[in-house]
Parts: C-alpha cells; structure tokens; sequence
C-alpha cells in the first residue's frame, strides 16, 4: 500500500510540476500585459491583472482585470483585438483555451454598448415590450410640423449641476465650486443644457423636464383662483347651472408667503378647481390674466390637480405677441406642480392678447382641473435661516425649486432641513423618482406617473492640468446598486451603455469640428446619487472641466457649445432608439444663405435659403421647413411650413415683417436662422437693402503668456450666442505659477459681479434695428440679406440705391469676392452705409478701404473710456460694457478719412474720428462703432435720417 502511495505521488507531481510552471509563465505573462496596456481610445489610468482561474481539463482561461481596464470603451472590433493579443502572448498550451476577459463584473464583449453592435444584443438592457402607450405629459398642437423618428412622446430628465445652495455650517449661500476663469460649475453648465440641448431635444419632440428653473427672466407673476399677484386676474365662465366651476376635493396651489421656510409646501394651502368635459367646443373656461411688469420674454407655467376622472387632452391656450399657441396636457399625470408649456413674449401690462385659457372641451368624458399659472423664472423666495439667495431662481439649486414645485419633503429635504448640499445633489434623483413613480418605468414606487424614460446630469467639474493640456469628458453610471436592476427590471448596465455613447458621440464629434483631438477620459462604475438614485438609466457627463484653462478657452466658444449638445441630444436619439428597436433621423441643422427679396406681385416679399449638410449625419438631411414671421415688435407666431426653400409673403405697406427658417425632417427642427426684415413703405422713394455680415460668436478675450493665463472679461466679453449666464465675474488673479490653488489669489480667481446677470450677446435680429431707424426717418422701403449671399452671388447689390452694410463685432475680414463686389457697387455711382466695431482693423484690404471706403484705420479706442458720440448736432451713447440690452463695444476704432472724405462724429473728449461720410461718383458714410449699440433710439432715427439725406440730397453736409 505505501508503495501505491509513493507511485501515486510521483505520478501527480509529475503533472502538476508542469502545471504550476504553465501557470507561473501565464500569470508573469498576464501581469506584464496589464501594466503595459494603454489605448488611444481613452485616458484610463493604470491597469493590472487581478486574479485568474485556468481549467485544464474544460481548457478555459478566465481572466479577472483591475476596474480600470473597464473605464475604456469596448467595440466589436478593440475586443477582437485584446482576445487576439492574449491568445498571442499566452504560452501553449493556454493560448489554445477558451479565453473570457473579465472587468467592471462582466466578460468584456458584454460591456459593448447594444447600439453599437451588428451581432446579438443583450436584451436584459433593452426596454423590449416595457414602453409608454399613453398620450404624452404636454403636446404643442400648433406646431406646424411634427417629427415620426425623432423624441416625439419621449419624456428625459435632464439637469445642469449645481446651483447656488445654502451652507449650513457657515449660514452663507455659496456655490458648489469655486469661481474660477470668470465662472463656476453652476453656472458654466446651464449655459449649455439651457440654450442649446433642451431645445434640441424639444425640437425632436421630447418633453423634457429640468429640476432647476430654465427661465432666466427675473420678474415672476402668479395668477391663481386663490390669490394673484397684484393687477392680474383669474376668471372663470361658466356655460350651464349644471355645468359649473367647483372646488376639488384635494388642495391646491397658493402664494400666501412673500418668502418660504422649511416644510412649507405653496401647493397645500390653497384650493384647485375642476369642470365636467364637453365634446362642443366654447363651453366654459378658466381664464388667468396676467400683469407683465416689464415687456419681455416669459416661461409660462400651468398647475393643476390629477383627479380620478381627469381626461388627457386638457386644452390650454396661450396668448401672446405672437399669436395664439394651443397646448394638450395629459392631466391624469404630473397634477400638483408646475408644469411647462413654453416661453413667450408678452407685452407690459395686463392686455387681452397676453394670458392663458383652458377649455372644458375634450374628446373625453371626464373633468379638467384648474389652479395657478405662473409667467417668468422670478427670483429665489426659500428662505433659510431667514436668508434668501438674492439670486434669480435659475442660479438656484433643484433643493428650493423642488419647495416652490410642490415636492414632498422627503424628496427636496431628505436630511430634514440639516445639509442643503447633500439635499441639493438627492432632490434630482428623488424628484425624477417621484415624478416617474407609478409610471411603466417606475411601476412600484407611488408617484405622479410621468413616463420619464431616462436621466442626464451635465457637470464641468473634472481637475486640472499643469500642462496647459485638454481634460476631456468623463462618464459616471451606477451598477452596483438594487441587485443590479433598474426599476422596471432592466439591467443597469444599460446606464453604461448610455455614458459609453455620450463619450465615443462627443469625441468624435468634436475632434471633427474643432481639428483636434478631444481628450475622452474614463467610464466610471462609482456610487454617485445622481446615477444610483434614478429609477431608469441615468449618466452623469462631467463634459469638460471649467477649472482648466485649455478646457474653458475652448468651452466658452459658444460653436463648441453648440457641437456639445447637438452631440449630447444625438446620442440621447440613438440611445432611445435602440432601446425601442426604432428608427431614427437626426434633425438638420440651421439653413444658411438666407435673403429677403421684393417680389414680381405688388407688396410681396420672395425669401429664399439653402440647406446645410451634415456631413457627419446622412440622415439629417432636410425635407420640409418653417418660416416664422414677426409683426414690428410683437413676437413670432406658430410657423408656416413649406417644402421648397422659398416662401412669398403678402405684406401691408407700412408694416414691418420680420422672419426667421428652420429645416425639419422626421426627426425634428433645427435650429433658426439668422432673423431677416422687410418693409414696404406706403409712399416708397426707393428700397434700401440691408446686408447683415455679423454672424459672429466668441469666447471672451484670452491672456496667455509664459507667465499669465486667463480670461480678459473686461477688454471683450465675448459674443454669446443671444446671450449668456454663465459668468460669475472678472477674473482677478492671472499667476500662472498659482495653478490649482483655489481660493483668493489662485490662478483663475475671480469675482461675483456678474451673478445673476444676462449678459447680451449676438441675437442675429439686427437688421429689424435698422429697418426700423430706416422706417422712422422716412418714406424708404427695405429689404434684407446674409453676406452670404454676396459671397455665392445670388444678391446683386446694383439692383439698390442704398445699402447697409452690417457689421456688428465681426473681426474676420470681407472675402476678396465680396470686396470687390462692394467696389463694383461703390464705382457704379452706389450709396454704403457701413458700420460694425471692426470697420478700421478687420473689414479689408488697404486698398479696398483708401480707395473704395474712402478711409484709413486710425486706431482702437480700447484704453478710452468714453461712451459718448457727437457731431451733427447729435450726441448718443453706444454700449462699452457688458450689459442685458445689447453686445458690449469695447474696442469702437477711430476712421481717419482720406481724399475727400470728412469726419462726421467724434468720440467725445478726443479728436478721434468716429464716423466718416465721401460723397464723391459714389458716397459713403461709415461708423466705428455698431449702429445697433446706440443705447437712444430716438438717435439711431436721427442718424439714419441725415444718412439717407447725404445720400440723396446734393447739398447735405
């Protein structure tokens, strides 16, 4: 028997020296190939090999890698690749095994997100048959074209980082992150979600619902059966004694507060009130009649109360300068908050062409429900500590706009009134949670039963580097949490899949428009509480990082705004679409070479465009468009939809018609065009046209030296893209060696001047100033075009007496084709007006300017500080600093005038030249400054009118 034993020994160790050997080489093997590994797709970090399992007798290899070989990305063809290195390095005879990579809890073939995969998908990340068939929260039934393959009926969350919050232990309202290059996270962030990607997402059909307030308009009016804000009304018109107005049941919205403490809820301590439905139209209503305190642009929200017998086509319309919108509101969900329709504009005052109507008119037996209506974003009124912000609500955290929406406590106070920031960071989640509750994909959590099928958190906050290199984007999802499902039972790695195509979309998106390469970091699986909190898949996108100055000198580029989100709302297209099996069209982008034409019928006007490509989307390809058109200063009505690129308008004379085009397609609208003006006077001596050549948008000036490093706010605040929030002051410390320091004298400090405040940009709506100078100071009709259309041809200015030349704050130089057409103009005996803050610098050639304009550059009025023009027997101020009402000029340049030119104005306090006027075969009158940014109208009349006097009358000057 000893001897078996023996014999048996050496037998085993025989084989199992081999194999101990074989598995030494294979983990020597593996280790080295984890501490080496990099990839151009991602910066991941270090990677090392955790453990493996070899079975020799089954001859399989499972292979265990560190998390961060997870945070890249994973593709059918880079996971090929990996399996095909391994098997290659591998000694025999393991690289004959069945091999499977194992990071982030799965093989790596299963961390391919499903959208990008032609093989089998994994279903149990998929929606499949779990799908919303209801009718959606809120429909716009006056737009004039509806996208099949867009977000139609989709519902997203989506929030932008932080807001402004209240420090607990320090009893101040701060923000989140430091001020640093003239911003913070919480502002930076919103100038992106705001103006660019909600509207994207909207134009392809989807509701879209942000826990912070989206309106930055700081005047709020609330009008409400219980009670209203002074001067405004709330009506209701009964039809029959049978068919009346009655109190719910459940309470409803009401402002008996000027400010709100903790707990206090404004939508239980007031009344709602509901009618019986009837099929025939103009039966009763409710009529809520606002006092506008100031003209302007106002969010209009509605309130009402989900009943047992609420129908889902509550009809609401919307009076405004525009016309008359009409929205359809699904009132069997989403009762007890404030509920978005749209933004408009409203005239001062309380007018019967500015308020909100709901009829009790429906296809369906049932009740509508009525209570508060609020116009405009206001200022934040939750107190803590007997403190308010004193900032506009949009600046505030969701923790107070969740209070004023109604939440529940639980939901915005989840520390019961002890820390607002961690209140802040869980009331998005809690409230996309109690919003989406009894939902399909939320079925077990009671809720409001909105079916919010997704949720998106941009932040900025992602380091620095002392290398003045890019930090890149950044991915956050949650799997590790409830058993790995989501709540209607999905997998969570469906939340992977969802920040894997938010980073392979963003960089290769804008690596393709910028020309470089854009840093892609990693895809991190970590326990955050805005991507495990959510009942449905959810990402947070730290899409750059504000703290670092290559980062921001590029973010604040209002074109890499806009690339950003288009980006962000296409992979939020294709994601849904995937997890519907449905298809998709990327909507198109804006049409160029816009121009107004005087039609061959008496008083009408011919417009024309031409589409965009995309050349990085073959769908989004035009199919149809919308012309939108403005009355003198009312606002824009509904649209109109063509399907050539082309549209003849019937005018009144006397009137002035603005108008603006957007492409569409089945996947939705693009955004509009530049904003283009016509006129027909009643008695015209002649049309006048417009040429706008201010297309421009910027960041603000850089300062970037050896030494210094920062954004210049003062010397050129930028040209935002119709405007901005997103600066919360003047930088203050430029001390490159100060990198990383974030307190007062760090690189980057900066101040708080600017909190709060809109800063205008380029709104594009120029030629409507002119035209409407050119109106007032006579009988001259216009019309107007992009320079663009000089540049192709399609324009001939011969065909005018007089143009106008807008130039705006544009710095990039005239084409040659485009000078010299402006020369032929000119030589043919023709009359230019031009102005724009760049018209001495940056308009042309010395030869173009001395010989055709008829001047010299004679230099920037930069270190002046004077806003005063005079000359003429006229004196006005143009606009030096950023303001709200209109871009900033600081830098207007001084015209030195050659040959037989004169000087007509002057900056006050110099001899500078601020205008020159030529009247020779041609005549010429040319501004240093933008005639748009005189601050008086009454002056920009005056100016205009002696300029159309030089022009035509021999003895003028």
């Amino acid at each position: 028997m000893k001897q078996l034993y023996l014999t048996l020994f050496f037998f085993l160790s025989f084989f199992h020296a081999p194999a101990q050997s074989l598995e030494k080489n294979v983990e020597k093997r593996l280790e080295d190939f984890f501490a080496n590994y990099q990839t151009h797709y991602a910066d991941i970090g270090t990677c090392r090999l955790d453990h493996f399992i070899i079975d020799h007798q089954k001859k399989t290899l499972a292979i265990y890698a560190n998390d961060v070989f997870g945070y890249q990305p994973f593709t059918e063809e880079n996971t090929t690749a990996i399996y095909r290195q391994l098997k290659q390095l591998l000694p025999g005879p393991a690289n004959y095994y069945t091999l499977t990579l194992y990071t982030d809890g799965q093989p790596i073939e299963n961390l391919i997100p499903n959208a990008f995969r032609n093989k089998q998908k994994d279903k149990t990340r998929l929606y499949g048959k779990t799908a919303y068939r209801g009718e959606p929260w809120v429909s716009n039934l006056s737009k004039a074209y509806r996208p099949s393959q867009g977000l139609e009926g989709k519902h997203i969350a989506l929030w932008q980082s932080h807001g402004k919050f209240y420090k607990n232990d320090t009893h101040k309202w701060c923000w989140q992150r430091p001020r640093l290059f003239g911003t913070t996270e919480d502002l930076y962030t919103q100038s992106i979600v705001v103006p660019y990607l909600i509207p994207m997402l909207e134009n392809a059909g989807a509701i879209v619902f942000t826990p912070r307030e989206r309106d930055r308009q700081p005047h709020e009016v609330i009008v409400d059966n219980n009670i209203s804000t002074p001067r405004s009304k709330y009506l209701e018109v009964n039809y029959k004694k049978k068919c009346v107005w009655q109190t719910t049941s459940l309470p409803g919205f009401a402002q008996k507060r000027t400010t709100y403490t903790d707990g206090q809820n404004p939508f239980r301590e007031g009344t709602a009130r509901f009618i019986p439905t009837h099929k025939k139209p103009e039966k009763a209503f409710a009529e809520w009649i606002p006092y506008i305190p100031e003209k302007g642009r106002y969010a209009v929200y509605i309130s009402y109360q989900s009943l047992p017998e609420s129908v889902t086509d509550a009809r609401y319309l919307v009076f405004h300068n525009g016309g008359v919108t009409e929205f359809k509101v699904n009132q069997r969900i989403g009762g007890g908050t404030w509920v978005y329709l749209g933004t408009f504009e409203f005239d001062q005052g309380m007018n019967d062409y500015g308020m909100v109507v709901l009829s009790n008119e429906s296809s369906q037996k049932g009740v509508v429900c009525a209570d508060a209506v609020r116009f405009g974003g206001g200022m934040g009124n939750i107190a803590r500590q007997g403190q308010t912000s004193g900032m506009p609500r949009w600046a505030e955290g969701a923790r107070y706009w969740a209070q004023w929406a109604g939440m529940p406590y639980s939901i915005y106070s989840k520390s019961e009134g002890e820390n607002d920031y961690n209140d802040d960071i869980n009331a998005r989640s809690l409230m996309l949670n109690y919003l989406s509750g009894s939902s399909v994909y939320n079925p077990q959590e009671k809720g409001l039963g909105i079916p919010f099928e997704l949720s998106l958190a941009l932040h900025s906050d992602a380091g620095f580097k002392p290398d003045n290199s890019l930090v890149g984007s950044l991915g956050i999802y949650t799997t590790r949490f409830n058993e790995g499902k989501l709540a209607c039972g999905i997998s969570r790695y469906a939340s992977r899949d969802l920040a894997d195509m938010l980073l392979t979309e963003l960089q290769r998106d804008i690596s393709s428009r910028f020309g470089i390469q854009w840093a892609r970091r990693s895809l991190w699986n970590r326990n955050y509480s805005e991507t495990r909190l959510p009942a449905v898949p959810s990402a947070i996108l730290e899409t750059l990082s504000h703290q670092n100055f290559a980062d921001l000198k590029l973010g604040y580029e209002p074109a890499f705004k806009f690339t950003t989100a288009r980006s962000v709302y296409k992979t939020l297209l294709k994601y849904l679409a995937d997890m519907h099996d449905e298809q998709y069209t990327v909507q198109p982008l804006p049409v160029t070479h816009f121009a107004i034409d005087e039609g061959k019928k008496k008083n009408t006007f011919t417009l024309r465009w031409i589409p965009t490509e995309d050349p990085l989307e073959p769908t989004a390809k035009a199919q149809g468009y919308i012309v939108y058109t403005r009355i003198g200063r009312g606002g824009f009505d509904n649209g109109v939809y063509v399907r050539e690129p082309q549209y003849t308008f019937q005018a009144e004379p006397g009137i002035i018609y603005s108008f603006y085009v957007t492409a569409v397609n089945r996947g939705g609208e693009s955004f509009p065009s530049e904003i283009l003006s016509a006129y027909k006077a009643k008695h015209s001596k002649g049309t006048v046209l417009i040429v706008n050549s201010f297309h421009r948008t910027s960041a603000p000036a850089t300062i970037e030296t050896t030494t210094l490093q920062g954004f210049d706010l003062k010397a050129d605040p930028g040209i935002p893209y119709i405007g901005t929030t997103a600066f919360c002051g003047y930088q203050q410390s430029f001390e490159r060696s100060r990198i990383g320091i974030e307190t007062e004298g760090g690189l980057g400090y900066s101040g708080n001047e600017l909190e709060g405040k809109y800063i205008a940009g380029n709104t594009f709506d120029y030629p409507f100033i002119h035209g409407k100078a050119i109106q007032m100071a006579g009988n001259w009709s216009f019309v107007s075009c992009s320079d663009e259309t000089l540049e192709s041809g399609s324009t001939q200015l011969q065909h005018y007496p007089i143009v106008d030349l807008i130039r705006g704050a544009e710095n990039q130089p005239l084409s040659l084709h485009v000078q010299q057409a402006l020369t032929d103009y000119c030589h043919s005996g023709g009359n230019l007006l031009l102005s724009g803050t760049y018209t001495g610098s940056q308009l042309g050639s010395d030869t173009f300017l001395q010989n055709t304009l008829k001047y010299n550059y004679g230099g920037s009025m930069r270190h002046s500080s004077t806003n005063k023009i005079q000359g003429n027997n006229l004196n006005f101020h143009i606009a030096r600093e950023a303001n709200a009402e209109i871009y900033a000029v600081p830098s207007p340049e001084s015209l030195a005038p050659v040959s037989d030119a004169f000087s007509v104005y002057l900056y006050a306090g110099s001899e500078a030249s601020a205008a020159i006027a030529y009247k020779g075969n041609h005549r010429i009158f040319a501004l240093g400054f933008p005639f748009e940014c005189i601050q008086e109208e009454k002056a920009r009349t005056q100016l205009m009118q002696s300029v159309l006097t030089f022009f035509t009358s021999p003895n003028e000057y």
